[in-house]
């Protein structure tokens, strides 16, 4: 049959977005590639999405580099196809636009082009040896960890990018036990020489923290001891680390990182709203002691019924509710010439990522009860901490609400999430001496943090909406029903 090449263009991943960034292939010239494979990954202003291949065939050149930002509509990269591959002669522009096809519009296809051609069984070996040379390299913590505890990289099926082996793949098999001793040979994967030309940097926990379910998403260290300072927290809380190219400066005691596309949007939208926004900041004093004793009543039937752990982030969320509505000007955004007063209620949580912190939407979050709140954070966080979110989870928040206190932190000023007027912070619960009916007690004490928008709020109505949100968490109490 004869070649013909078919161009990949760019989607309309939504409605308000015209480009988007290219933040790496996935595949490179030479590769063979499957129909609806992911090419590479792109980065709007809020989300990370995979391109799919809208064609069958051989990647023979990419019209678009990392970091490279396209407009909707514009040729991302080449593919050589078989002329008669049926799907790549689906009309109504379906495939261009990254979506599925339809069985009718399949089936009409295949009448028109004839036979479809089968699938090759096995991808080219150019492929095979590319995904081999990423499970070969090796991160210096990688390495690390290893060694530490005695595992053969060699016989672990590593998790990553083209099978390459994360810190999770190892401390996953020192948790199991299935740590074994690394061959002689192995062993020299571990020294200098060996190691790939890659860095792996710490990066602080975003100050504006995290939010969703204590449920761990990769095991931890054994021998890291679990902290208890702060009632809420179940285990050690992540650090974040991101594996990154390293520019080495000779002679100096350092090397450079460099900018990713979501980080520098990061960057952008951070300094918009520190420059356009004139941030004030309050904090409030709340004993939730009957709230942790609610949890501790709740927490493991809630497990064992709905299959996820009860924090207590949904009833923050169930009590922030309760106090926009009875102050609706906290749900606002600024206009300019006028306040725009937001009738849904969308509450968005802080979610911290490896490498980032973003917002996903509990839409329409005063219609749910305690329990649905609870699934909405679930789910969202950890679609976020596995790069799973879409556009729609990102869209649409009207108020943010955001967990510090994961992190051990009691006091913190976060910067508001541009447009809205306000972001209100969970800190650590701890145990503290309290003077009650002039006696003095050891209660559960915590901060909720507001910053706020001095173009739009003052410091009497925000006191009055700090002061609702602590009677609504103080109200809690045994009989409180989370459905």
């Amino acid at each position: 049959m004869s070649k013909k090449i078919t161009e990949i263009i760019m989607p309309k991943l939504a409605e308000s977005l015209e480009t988007a960034t290219v933040d790496r292939w996935l595949k490179k010239p030479g590769d063979y590639v499957e129909m609806y494979e992911p090419l590479c990954e792109l980065i709007t202003d809020k989300v990370s999405a995979e391109l799919p291949s809208t064609a069958r065939g051989v990647l023979v050149k990419v019209l678009a580099g990392d970091g490279e930002t396209v407009n909707v509509g514009s040729a991302i990269c080449l593919i050589e196809t078989e002329e008669a591959d049926a799907y790549a002669e689906i009309p109504g522009g379906a495939l261009a636009a990254g979506l599925q096809p339809t069985e009718d519009a399949v089936r009409a296809a295949v009448r028109e082009a004839g036979e479809r051609p089968a699938a090759s069984a096995s991808a080219p070996a150019a492929a095979v040896a590319a995904g081999q040379e990423m499970r070969q390299r090796y991160s210096p913590a990688v390495l690390k960890l290893a060694a530490e505890h005695g595992i053969d990289l060699a016989r672990l099926a590593g998790t990553g990018m083209g099978g390459r082996i994360t810190r999770a793949d190892v401390l996953a098999a020192a948790s199991s036990g299935a740590a074994s001793a690394a061959q002689p040979q192995g062993a020299s994967a571990a020294t200098p020489a060996a190691a790939p030309q890659t860095a792996q940097a710490p990066v602080s926990p975003a100050p504006t923290g995290a939010a969703g379910s204590a449920k761990p998403i990769e095991p931890m260290d054994p021998r890291v001891q679990v902290r208890s300072g702060g009632l809420h927290l179940s285990e050690s809380p992540r650090i974040p680390t991101i594996e990154i190219e390293g520019h080495e400066v000779p002679g100096r005691g350092e090397y450079f990182i460099d900018v990713t596309p979501i980080r520098n949007t990061i960057a952008t939208r951070m300094r918009q709203s520190v420059t356009e926004i004139p941030h004030a900041w309050t904090m409030i004093e709340v004993d939730v002691t009957n709230l942790v004793v609610l949890r501790s009543k709740l927490k493991d039937e809630f497990k064992r019924t709905e299959g996820i752990n009860l924090t207590y982030m949904p009833f923050l969320v169930k009590a922030a509710v309760g106090a926009i509505k009875d102050y609706p000007i906290m749900n606002s955004v600024w206009a300019t010439d006028k306040i725009i007063v937001k009738r849904d209620i969308n509450m968005a949580l802080a979610v911290g990522t490896e490498d980032s912190v973003i917002t996903p939407v509990i839409k329409n979050a005063d219609q749910k009860n305690i329990a649905g709140i609870a699934h909405e954070i679930d789910d969202l966080a950890n679609r976020a901490r596995h790069g799973k979110l879409k556009l729609e989870h990102l869209q649409g928040g009207t108020f943010t609400v955001n967990n510090t206190g994961s992190f051990g932190s009691i006091l913190s000023q976060p910067i508001i999430n541009y447009p809205q007027a306000a972001i209100l912070t969970f800190e650590s619960i701890v145990k503290r001496p309290v003077v009650i009916n002039d006696m003095i007690g050891v209660r559960s004490m915590v901060n909720l943090c507001l910053s706020l928008d001095h173009r739009i709020l003052d410091g009497v109505i925000c006191g009055r909406f700090l002061q609702r949100v602590k009677e609504n968490l103080e109200s809690y109490s045994l009989d409180t029903k989370l459905y």
